[in-house]
């Protein structure tokens, strides 16, 4: 007997589309690279070793750029499937969950007890993973109609925003240091940073998802200077700056529900309703002017 349509046989495959996981195998990619580099760290010499932390901190924040880009590009030519959101969940496992907990693991347990780092850094994994499948539980609920699709916010703050602020974090504290692996009191910050980033992926707070913000949206000119400035600085101050723009966006979540819905309108889409009716007056002003001359 043969089963109901709407029952996936054995036989079936999942609906893939190439661009999208390209974009996610490319997440996967950095985050194993990220481990290797770790893992090579921890055999290095002093010479070395910040080195090859840097290598695995630019891994991380590469896994975030492709993870922005595989699900821009799955809305944009309407390719999001289930497939998708299974693999970008375990990409997301291993290049922001996996590599930062070995990464603040490695530089704790160099002066606290080997327990207390291994503790913290699981911490952080186990709540990672779970804000992950709560992301997945939630989604198909709205996929089967069961809850009112949500593209505005993210639940809990989302595991790699929390990877790339402690991925900075450990960075500034490199370069703070002289590039010594050996941070001092520091340390006790990463370990505080990551129970709080525990806390918050599992936590209520809401954050802005900027999945309406594509390559179709409309900013104003001041909005486009400002985007390109901050990009300009994070590369040429890539130590500093990169941190404080992660930094911000936590603050920003914790802050958003004191902000009124006006504002966080205009900083999380921007202008574009104003320049929409700009527009509007412009065209109707021309088309009257055109009558008054008929």
């Amino acid at each position: 007997m043969k089963p109901p349509k709407h029952v996936p046989g054995p036989w079936s495959t999942p609906q893939v589309f190439f661009l999208p996981n390209l974009m996610t195998a490319g997440n996967l990619a950095c985050g194993f690279s990220a481990i290797v580099f770790i893992f090579e760290g921890m055999r290095a010499t002093d010479g070395d070793t910040a080195r090859l932390f840097y290598y695995a901190i630019f891994a991380i924040l590469g896994a975030c750029l492709f993870d922005a880009l595989d699900g821009r590009m799955a809305r944009i030519r309407g390719q999001e499937s289930m497939f998708g959101r299974e693999f970008d969940s375990l990409a997301d496992i291993v290049s922001f969950g996996i590599a930062p907990a070995l990464l603040v693991m490695d530089i704790v347990t160099g002066e606290f007890n080997s327990k207390l780092g291994w503790g913290v850094a699981f911490i952080y994994l186990l709540c990672g993973g779970m804000r992950l499948a709560r992301f997945n539980c939630l989604s198909q609920e709205e996929s089967e109609g069961r809850l009112e699709p949500n593209h505005r916010d993210f639940v809990g703050f989302p595991i790699p925003a929390a990877a790339g602020l402690i991925a900075t974090l450990t960075m500034l504290l490199l370069f703070l240091n002289g590039e010594d692996k050996a941070i001092g009191f520091w340390k006790y910050l990463l370990l505080a940073l990551m129970l709080l980033l525990s806390f918050l992926m599992l936590s209520e707070f809401r954050y802005p998802s900027f999945k309406r913000v594509d390559w179709r949206s409309r900013r104003s000119l001041i909005g486009l200077f400002v985007v390109i400035m901050t990009c300009v600085l994070a590369v040429l101050f890539y130590e500093v700056v990169p941190f404080f723009i992660f930094m911000a966006y936590l603050t920003y979540g914790l802050m958003r529900p004191r902000i009124s819905m006006k504002w966080q309108k205009k900083i999380e889409e921007g202008p574009e309703v104003e320049f929409e009716n700009e527009l509007s007056e412009v065209v109707s002003s021309e088309s009257d002017d055109d009558e008054s001359v008929a």
